[in-house]
């Protein structure tokens, strides 16, 4: 108990010591720079952010445009930036300067070991330098038919809750396409199947992934105090707190790390004695024949010069990032998709007549006599269907998974705004000049609803816009050379946004953008094709004993979470269920 009291009091002396800090420093250098008040003297703006934030976030950029200031925890002043040409500065041109912050690195060093997302600088170049090629196209056409059966089995899966007879069946589809998207991550980074898709086979990795981010959400105002922890305390006093503090989310949060941590050492092993047996055969079993990202990233490791070589530390990092990074924003945006569906039939019986046409085509071209529903469509003709490409790109545009990332300063710098704001005087600036060491807050969300460069109609679902007015796909060089297209696909007076997915900040930019993001979409787009050929989804129609009906409500606490809202549901528990049925033939566009 004396060491309790001893850690208490340091967090509230810090506290106490911060608020003195700011309490007596001079004006701060972006008191010109305009901004909400303070709404809570501890968290500031923060909770208006961060939790169920959308309309928040948004009217802050409307009020008072891609540059304003906000107050975090304990008073500090913040920018929150969505100004295109300064994300472009932030995140490609000077990246050097605004590097992660010490809370983010720090943290995720701590859950998950020296991996991407917890390493700056040379070391975290050299680890992308390894990675880039394991992402490649060539790799990817490879791997997706190896990993359909797993969208095979979730179909099957689903399919077998549906009545034959044709009626509706509600299906809370979360926990399944969570499910699914664990196996599709775990088989293709590790090759390793956990049997995520069957529910009597739980284990305890699969536990821990799966409740890592709501155990890490429940505790983001602590992670301020990440840094001066591990900076002043060794790890062996930093286990003694946690043995000490009175937080089930604390303690949740170590048990995780230990499974984490003690399951990707003993799947590493095998992988490192597969390589030095040059067997290379995937621990699922044959199928996989040694194509599973790690076991690439093995076999490249090993033959790179020694200055360019990974550590077994570095390579273990990988693994529980990629399965994380890859696992919960593919479920929200799979599960986004699927509920925008259900909600306008229009698009969804679009959307599987185009995947039949496409499914017959390739299954006449190739002479195949299985029934259209079960063809596996290659790479090339998957990624390029028009409307599924337009709808994917439009949900993750709109609907961001991860809204919300931060930057640091690491020395004085100006921003330059690609659209002028007004100062607190009520001049009108076009640059910022940054202090060293100030948090940089990117909004990924305000940036994809930019209204001068998106359109007036920058915040309503409208794959269209991917579009030509024949229905093919619009391309970088389209919206360059056409004002009528450039207009709504993000590009205005040469200006648009650093992307490196359509123009979007969905998947950042410039040196930490998301190394897999071309997997997600990938598995975005099998799934798609693989379920709405055999099923039907709609919105909840039946009532509950009180009459009520449920209504999905999509949450923005850093995450997109979606519950459904009183009185139907708890508005707390994530949840999408959907009314299922089979499909039939009115469940197309007529033709």
């Amino acid at each position: 108990m004396a060491l309790l009291r001893v850690c208490g009091s340091s967090i509230f002396a810090f506290i106490i010591w911060s608020l003195i800090k700011r309490l007596c420093a001079p004006k701060s250098p972006l008191a010109h720079i305009r901004g909400p008040q303070k709404e809570h003297w501890l968290k500031g703006n923060y909770h208006r952010i961060f939790q169920d934030g959308l309309r928040y976030n948004l009217d802050l950029v409307q009020q008072y445009g891609g540059a304003l200031t906000v107050y975090a925890l304990l008073g500090q002043k913040q920018l929150y930036i969505s100004d295109p040409l300064a994300l472009h500065h932030i995140i490609v041109k000077e990246q050097h300067v605004y590097e992660e912050t010490d809370m983010f690195i720090m943290g995720n060093r701590l859950i998950f070991g020296e991996g991407l997302i917890a390493t700056l600088g040379e070391q975290h170049r050299k680890q992308r330098k390894m990675l880039n090629p394991v992402f490649s196209l060539a790799n990817m056409r490879d791997l997706l038919p190896v990993i359909q059966p797993i969208a095979d089995q979730l179909r099957t899966i689903l399919n077998a809750k549906i009545p034959a007879d044709g009626s509706v069946v509600e299906v809370n589809l979360l926990p399944w396409l969570s499910r699914g998207a664990l196996e599709y991550i775990c088989q293709a980074a590790l090759g390793h199947s956990f049997d995520t898709l069957d529910p009597t086979k739980e284990n305890e990795y699969i536990e821990a992934i799966r409740t890592l981010a709501p155990t890490t959400l429940r505790l983001i105002f602590l992670r301020p105090f990440i840094p001066m922890i591990v900076r002043r305390f060794s790890l062996y006093w930093r286990n003694k707190m946690m043995d000490w503090m009175p937080s089930d989310a604390l303690k949740n949060l170590r048990h995780v790390v230990n499974v984490m941590d003690t399951a990707s050492k003993k799947i590493f092993a095998e992988k490192r004695a597969a390589l030095e047996n040059e067997g290379f055969i995937g621990i699922a079993g044959n199928r996989m024949q040694g194509k599973d990202i790690m076991s690439i990233m093995l076999r490249a490791n090993a033959s790179s010069s020694n200055d360019d070589r990974l550590t077994d530390s570095e390579l273990l990092g990988q693994m529980n990032t990629i399965i994380f990074a890859g696992f919960e924003t593919t479920t929200s945006a799979i599960c986004r998709i699927l509920w925008i569906l259900a909600e306008r039939q229009d698009v969804q019986a679009r959307l599987r007549s185009a995947i039949r046409k496409a499914k017959q085509d390739y299954a006449d071209a190739q002479g195949l006599s299985s029934p259209w529903e079960d063809v596996e469509l290659p790479y090339d003709t998957l990624m390029g269907l028009p409307y599924l490409d337009a709808i994917v790109r439009e949900t993750l545009r709109v609907y961001p998974p991860t809204s919300l990332l931060s930057r640091t300063a690491r020395q004085a710098s100006v921003l330059p705004l690609h659209q002028p704001i007004r100062s607190a005087s009520g001049e009108m600036i076009s640059s910022v000049h940054v202090p060293e060491n100030t948090t940089l807050i990117i909004s990924i969300l305000a940036s994809n609803h930019n209204k001068e460069i998106w359109g007036e109609d920058a915040s309503k679902w409208r794959p269209e816009r991917w579009l030509s007015p024949s229905g093919e796909r619009l391309h970088l060089g389209d919206v360059e050379s056409n004002s009528t297209t450039s207009a709504s696909l993000g590009v205005k007076n040469g200006i648009k946004y650093p992307g490196v997915y359509g123009l979007m900040m969905t998947f950042l930019g410039g040196g930490r953008a998301c190394i897999g993001f071309k997997f997600a979409e990938m598995e975005i787009k099998q799934v798609l094709t693989t379920l709405l050929p055999r099923i039907h989804f709609a919105l909840p129609a039946s009532t509950d004993r009180n009459g009520h009906v449920k209504e999905i409500y999509w949450k923005m606490n850093g995450l997109q979470v979606p519950v459904v809202r009183p009185p139907a549901g708890d508005n707390v528990t994530a949840q999408v269920p959907l009314d299922l049925r089979k499909v039939c033939e009115h469940d197309f566009v007529a033709n």
